[in-house]
């Protein structure tokens, strides 16, 4: 089974059972034994020691996973700690005599979510926990602030050159190569994070929502945030309201410079290395610890200072921000032991056969090929790093950047779109299990809610990366792919303009 299309099936086994049975835990765990039986070909003891040892334990003792369940459990804390000294509280009370409407906060996230480009784990629990006040006060569901979440997650780093994502992307370039310089001249064919930012507009000002999700926002202006039955953060503890707007910012402040400190910290610029090059070479896991870990103490001390806080209360927020992690660290854990069992079966190998079979005779369609080979990849490991690492190189055999051929780029460029794609798509993917976490949305909510606005936003990608492929030219694909996005937003908002008045008629 090594190599094989088998290598994909023990993902593709959770990903169907997930939707089917909008459960994600057991799910994930069945995932991972199938896996574990296919390594060990049927064999009992070979099967636990490799879904324990060689998955469960391994992935748990990784050094980087470690860091950023690490990260998770202080950056819980903090919103425990700004909950209960009332931060959150007064900047949703202050917010909500600025933004007035569902569009201006949905706007007001898109931005936030753009402005912290840093790293994706650290936008979506940034953004969810500044904006969660604002959008629950202007009756915005917690799916499609989830949605917003993780729009402006992978989609904003993939194209951001100050970024953990560069840096990954720096380091798959092969020997030679100057990443950071090639991810820069990739960024302009990288339609689908381009058009994904051009979809969340284009739905907040045409008002529009379609498929599940629309049920949950109509569900959310009659009160109801949730919509789903489970409901596992509507009754999170409440802020008792004695705090001031100085007590969110100031800590979400600290926390972001701690953490880009951190992140080129970690890349050695304090030894002499120019930031730049530190950023490239930065570990995200070690820098967004050290950050957040400052920024932890910083807040302690300051709402001590400012007496909004007891020491007591503030110890006792370390045990409920925990808390209010565990839920999205089991995900993960499940989700990085499901990938550890994928990669040991060779999904990797497959998939660079495909690629390798393809090439040669489809080199005008090949960007939409990758494209889709690369969201296909993502969606079943839920990796869009791990899905670099294998077609970047490849993508970079058969078409050398000296070559003067621009395919190689626009290429390079849909295996990133690809990634991110398939990334944000897949209910085992970090991003949207953390995105869900952000926003304290269910997460297969998130996921059923999500999942036909970014296969949209695929479809013309697809389209987009076929016209670039014949073209070769950046802008003309960009705005024939931006064009078809907005004119099919508008047609879907004409459409429910003209059924919402059939139901007044009809009544």
């Amino acid at each position: 089974m090594h190599a094989t299309f088998w290598a994909l099936v023990p993902a593709l086994i959770a990903i169907v059972l997930a939707l089917i049975t909008k459960e994600a835990y057991s799910s994930l765990f069945i995932g991972i034994v199938v896996g574990g039986l296919f390594f060990a070909q049927g064999n009992f003891e070979g099967t636990l020691n490799h879904i324990f040892k060689d998955g469960l334990i391994a992935q748990m003792s990784d050094p980087y996973n470690v860091g950023i369940l690490v990260f998770l459990v202080f950056l819980g804390i903090m919103v425990s700690l700004m909950n209960k000294a009332g931060g959150s509280a007064a900047f949703g009370k202050w917010a909500s005599s600025h933004v007035k409407t569902r569009i201006g906060a949905q706007l007001a996230t898109i931005l936030l979510g753009c402005l912290i480009f840093i790293d994706d784990y650290f936008n979506c629990l940034t953004v969810g926990s500044v904006m969660r006040p604002v959008t629950d006060r202007a009756k915005i569901s917690r799916a499609k602030l989830a949605y917003l979440i993780d729009s402006t997650a992978a989609p904003i780093c993939i194209i951001a050159p100050i970024s953990s994502w560069a840096a990954a992307v720096a380091g798959f370039a092969p020997e030679g190569t100057n990443g950071l310089q090639l991810f820069i001249q990739a960024i302009p064919y990288n339609y689908y994070a381009i058009l994904t930012i051009v979809m969340m507009l284009c739905l907040t000002w045409f008002k529009v929502d379609f498929g599940p999700m629309a049920l949950h926002e109509e569900n959310a202006r009659k009160g109801d945030l949730f919509t789903v039955p489970s409901k596992e953060y509507a009754d999170e503890s409440k802020a008792d309201g004695n705090g001031k707007v100085i007590d969110l910012v100031l800590p979400i402040v600290v926390l972001i410079a701690g953490c880009v400190v951190g992140m080129i910290y970690s890349g050695g610029f304090f030894s002499g290395v120019s930031f730049q090059e530190a950023f490239a070479n930065s570990d995200a896991s070690v820098g967004l610890v050290l950050g957040s870990f400052g920024a932890l103490a910083v807040t302690i001390v300051f709402y001590l200072v400012r007496r909004v806080l007891p020491f007591k209360d503030c110890m006792a927020c370390i045990v409920e921000g925990f808390r209010a992690m565990v839920p999205a660290i089991t995900i993960l854990a499940l989700a990085w032991t499901l990938k550890g069992m994928t990669d040991s079966l060779g999904a990797g190998e497959y998939v660079e056969g495909i690629v390798g079979n393809v090439a040669g005779s489809l080199l005008g369609f090949l960007p939409a090929v990758i494209f889709v080979i690369a969201c296909l990849l993502a969606f079943a490991t839920g990796t869009s790093w791990g899905t670099f690492g294998i077609l970047i190189p490849i993508t970079l055999k058969v078409f050398p950047l000296g070559d003067g051929n621009p395919l190689a780029l626009i290429c390079v460029s849909a295996c990133m779109a690809g990634a991110v794609c398939g990334d944000h798509c897949s209910p085992i993917s970090d991003t949207t299990i953390m995105s869900s976490a952000g926003a304290r949305c269910n997460h297969l909510a998130h996921v059923s809610t999500q999942l036909p606005y970014a296969l949209t936003c695929a479809g013309v990608s697809f389209i987009t990366y076929l016209v670039a492929g014949f073209t070769k030219n950046a802008v003309v694909s960009l705005v024939i792919g931006v064009a078809m996005m907005a004119s099919l937003l508008f047609i879907l908002h004409y459409s429910n303009g003209k059924k919402s008045e059939v139901r007044e008629k009809g009544k």
